[in-house]
């Protein structure tokens, strides 16, 4: 399983970081947001997540699951969410008053 997780991470950060490179506006937002689903996923497997224990430790349990991972990717998602919505409204400013979506569209480019 921490095989998979770890494949599933690096390919989310990989694809994330390509898109980010790209010259359009829309794959910059979509690699911003799988960059986050990555740090997410990490979040929870370093919180070593366990199954039917308590979140709270209790006398006589043989072991509790800790919440802070779970409260780290939760306020992760709502600060993701955030940015995403940031971005995007960003995104389509820029482009109505630029005339173009490209993430270095300039007035002195002289490229159409």
């Amino acid at each position: 399983m921490e095989a998979l997780m770890a494949v599933v991470i690096g390919t989310l950060t990989a694809l994330g970081v390509w898109l980010i490179l790209r010259e359009r506006t829309f794959p910059v937002v979509l690699g911003l947001t799988l960059l986050s689903y990555a740090v997410n996923l990490f979040l929870f497997g370093m919180g070593r997540l366990t199954m039917g224990r308590p979140p709270v430790i209790a006398a006589g349990a043989p072991g509790y699951a800790d919440p802070l991972p779970q409260a780290l990717v939760l306020t992760a998602i709502v600060i993701g969410f955030a940015m995403t919505a940031f971005v995007v409204t960003l995104a389509l400013k820029a482009r109505a008053e630029l005339g173009d979506d490209r993430v270095d569209a300039g007035e002195g480019d002289g490229e159409p």
